[in-house]
Parts: structure tokens; C-alpha cells; sequence
């Protein structure tokens, strides 16, 4: 397994278009409230890439994704296609995932969001998945392990009683949507590959209410939760720096800091 080692201006260009994918997702937050269908997020974001940002929906046509971004409703784990037949109501819960390609570069970054007035396992699920994904990007620092990340995210998710979805994980990121290596949110400190300073890639840990098996469905893209239970994801792309990582993806309502 190779992993690719960006360069300084690389790293430039993708801390450009991971500001794109994280304006996105602040852009369309006004947007998600009762009533809505997930169809018409998915053109507000897709007019939004194409005018305002001179940028790319990247999983519009990828292995024939046939929307601009994902969402993911309730039980929906990712890959849910928006639809003008899924409507939000009160209590939703919606992950959005959106990528956008900028001068060749991918910035992949999402967020759940809580629609109207949210139950209390809706909110304390999607808080403990956020706070989830802060834990595996602190354990990011050059001569760390990838599986520190995992090893930092699941007894946090055990311990408060929600499971970790396995089948999904995050991805090395570049010039390429899904590269090496894959980045799991389960596992034992100290293993896995070195990390190293100008490596790239997504943390997006999805957790669920409860158990954590998953199925694919019918459509080849939607992964549902088996018992129908709530489930929650949060995305953020990092690179490794010299000392420590940097988010490149990350929003103004965020509680960590961007570089450590």
C-alpha cells in the first residue's frame, strides 16, 4: 500500500477547496427545516458549487451517483440520494456530505444536522459522534499510527453505549475522491501504517443508536441500519503537518482548534 505524500502546494490547494466544502455545509444549514425535501438541498448545493463556487460536485455521476451530494436521513448510514419524495420533519436527523473538486483537488467534509426540535437521543447521538471524530483527529501527529485513530474513537463510542459501524471507513484524499489508505474507527493503538507529515485523508465515524449492523440496499448506493435505529456522522478532511494535524474542512461552528 502507497500512500501519497502531498507537497506544499498541493496541501495550498486542497486547504482552498476544503474551505469551499465547509462554506457548503454552513451555506445550507439555513436551509434544513421542516418541509424541505432532501431533492431540493441537493439542487440548492449543486447551483451553489456550479455559480458561487466555480467548483465541482464530485459525487455527481462517481461510479453513477446520480446527485450532487448525499443525505443521509435517520436510519440512512450515508450514501442516501436526495429525493423531491423525502421530506424532513421535525425531529430528523440528516447527515449532509458534500465533496467539491477545485484545480483537480477533492474537499470531502459532513454534518449532521438535527431538523426542528430534535428527541434526546437524536441530540445526545449526534453529539457524541462530533465529539467522536474532535478525539480520532487529536490522535493525528507524525509518527503516530492510523490505528490511533480508531483506537481513540471507539471506547468513547462504547462507552456511551452506541456501536461503530465497521463496513465504512475514511479514505486517504486528493487528487483522487477515494484513495489509500483506508482510515478505520475501531481498532488498536499502534497499528497500522506510520503517519507522516503531508499525508491526507478523511475521518468520518458512524455511529449508531444500536446494533451495529448495516445492509445495502436495492439501490446499490443507500446503507441503512438492520434495526431501523438512529444513526449519526460527522466528516472532516486533515492533513498531517510537521507537529501535529490541520483541518482542512473546518467550519466556524467547530469546538477544535484547526491546526495542533
Amino acid at each position: 500500500m502507497t500512500i501519497e505524500i502531498k507537497d506544499s502546494e498541493a496541501i495550498e490547494k486542497m486547504r482552498i477547496v476544503g474551505a469551499l466544502a465547509a462554506r457548503q455545509l454552513e451555506m445550507i444549514e439555513e436551509h434544513i427545516k421542516p418541509g424541505i425535501t432532501t431533492g431540493e438541498l441537493d439542487r440548492i448545493c449543486h447551483e451553489y458549487t456550479i455559480k458561487e463556487q466555480d467548483a465541482i460536485p464530485a459525487p455527481l455521476n462517481y461510479r453513477g451517483f446520480p446527485k450532487s451530494i448525499c443525505t443521509s436521513v435517520n436510519h440512512v448510514v450515508c450514501h442516501g440520494i436526495p429525493s423531491d419524495d423525502k421530506v424532513l420533519k421535525s425531529g430528523d436527523i440528516i447527515n449532509v456530505d458534500v465533496t467539491l473538486i477545485k484545480d483537480e483537488y477533492h474537499g470531502d467534509t459532513s454534518k449532521t444536522f438535527i431538523v426542528g426540535k430534535g428527541g434526546v437521543l437524536a441530540e445526545r447521538l449526534t453529539q457524541v459522534c462530533k465529539e467522536s471524530l474532535y478525539l480520532g483527529i487529536q490522535a493525528v501527529k507524525p509518527g503516530a499510527h492510523f490505528g490511533d485513530i480508531g483506537a481513540a474513537i471507539q471506547p468513547f463510542v462504547e462507552k456511551n453505549r452506541f456501536s461503530i459501524v465497521r463496513e465504512y471507513c475514511g479514505h486517504g484524499i486528493g487528487k483522487v475522491f477515494h484513495d489509500e489508505p483506508q482510515v478505520l474507527h475501531y481498532g488498536k493503538k499502534g497499528t497500522g501504517p506510520e503517519l507522516k507529515p503531508g499525508m491526507t485523508f478523511t475521518i468520518e465515524p458512524m455511529i449508531n443508536a444500536g446494533k451495529a449492523a448495516v445492509k445495502l440496499l436495492p439501490d446499490q448506493w443507500t446503507v441503512v441500519t438492520k434495526d431501523h435505529k438512529l444513526t449519526a456522522q460527522w466528516e472532516h478532511t486533515i492533513a498531517v503537518t510537521e507537529t501535529g494535524y490541520e483541518i482542512l474542512t473546518l467550519r466556524n461552528d467547530d469546538t477544535i482548534p484547526r491546526c495542533a
